[in-house]
């Protein structure tokens, strides 16, 4: 949603909504890895900022837009993180049968 050149806050809010109803919904799961600890801490901070703000405009809106996809992009590459180092040592325990 804020990677979409024209998504409005109005949208951006209704979506995020029933996203967030829909997660509290389900069973909560406690998963330690960091990864799970900062994309939860970062969904509960954007509701926070955004959904349960009544004063949240489209300039507020179109000013965090930058940071967030940047806020997304490291939890990616946290997410990523983690097999890529699975693939790595499979790779180097696959060569090491060979030699």
């Amino acid at each position: 949603m804020f990677r979409d050149e024209t998504t409005e806050i109005e949208k951006f809010i209704e979506k995020f909504e029933f996203l967030k109803k829909r997660l509290d919904e389900c069973v909560e799961i406690q998963l330690n890895s960091e990864y799970h600890q900062h994309l939860k801490s970062y969904i509960y901070r954007i509701y926070h900022q955004t959904c349960e703000v009544e004063s949240f405009t489209q300039k507020e809106f179109l000013d965090i837009k930058e940071a967030e996809m940047s806020n997304l992009n490291r939890l990616q590459k946290l997410k990523n993180g983690t097999s890529y180092k699975k693939d790595k040592h499979k790779l180097k325990e696959k060569n090491e049968d060979w030699g």
